[in-house]
């Protein structure tokens, strides 16, 4: 169990770091069906799994200047209300409804990535020259941009408390096509955003939550080392390629997760 743990929260920390989301998707079915946790306390550690990670890997990106602080403060900020309420709707689901759910997440997780990597809508992968001011982000006029960040950190927030998924193939796609970002300023700032909703969503459960500490920290310590494995791996690869591979990955994962829930239903 300590060893799975450890091998599967490598590779989770891995993808996190390297697309900026997309891993935490992963983490509850892994959790489940690899690990043996229930449905619901599989979404509480993976908030704390994903949360961490997340933190860990904001602060790699932070320090090479690809995090935009007030459109991440923006999002999270706008998602805090719609986290408690899916926190609190996560214990009254059956646990193969929440699994099903997790599925369908999984495959607009799929078709969200391979969107973002048509040609024309992908900003190169290399780092912007002045990071602090070589993209604007809130600085573009009209209500649009504003009910954008709402709308997505609406949806994102609910990911987190109900999912216990941090939403990071949301927010990047909303980042970079929504506002122009670069990739690696979308990354970056996506993580910080997975990060804060994680913490809120963490807390609503706090109280009577059910923790797997023996699986969880295990797993968070492997995953916050892929993380930052993933930042290498993110630098030296093209994130095309990255991203549609993991969106393959997903699809298969997703097929796998139906197989095994639909037969439970009541």
């Amino acid at each position: 169990m300590l060893l799975a743990a450890v091998g599967l929260g490598l590779a989770i920390g891995v993808v996190i770091g390297a697309l900026g989301g997309g891993g935490s998707v992963l983490s509850v079915p892994v959790l489940v069906f690899a690990l043996g946790l229930g449905a619901q306390e599989a979404t509480t550690a993976s908030l704390v799994i994903v949360g961490v990670t997340a933190a860990a890997a904001a602060i790699s990106y932070a320090r090479s200047g690809h995090t935009r602080w007030r459109t991440g403060l923006t999002l999270a900020a706008a998602g805090i209300p719609a986290s408690v309420l899916g926190s609190y709707l996560n214990r009254s689901v059956e646990e193969n409804v929440l699994l099903l759910a997790f599925a369908a997440v999984m495959l607009l997780a799929a078709a969200g990535m391979l969107l973002r990597t048509q040609p024309g809508d992908e900003p190169p992968d290399r780092p912007e020259p002045s990071a602090p001011a070589a993209r604007p982000d809130l600085r573009r006029p009209g209500r649009l941009l504003s009910w954008r960040l709402v709308s997505a950190g609406l949806v994102i927030g609910f990911l987190t408390g109900f999912l216990g998924v941090g939403g990071g193939f949301v927010i990047v796609p909303v980042l970079v096509l929504g506002l122009g970002l670069a990739l690696p300023a979308a990354v970056g700032t996506s993580l910080l955003v997975i990060a804060l909703n994680s913490g809120v969503a963490l807390a609503a459960r706090s109280v009577g939550g059910s923790f797997a500490w023996e699986v969880i920290v295990p797993f968070t310590t492997a995953a916050v080392a892929g993380s930052l494995l993933g930042k290498r791996v993110a630098d030296r690869l093209p994130s095309a390629v990255l991203t549609r591979a993991f969106a393959v990955l997903l699809v298969l994962v997703a097929g796998y997760v139906v197989v095994r829930a639909v037969p439970g239903l009541t």
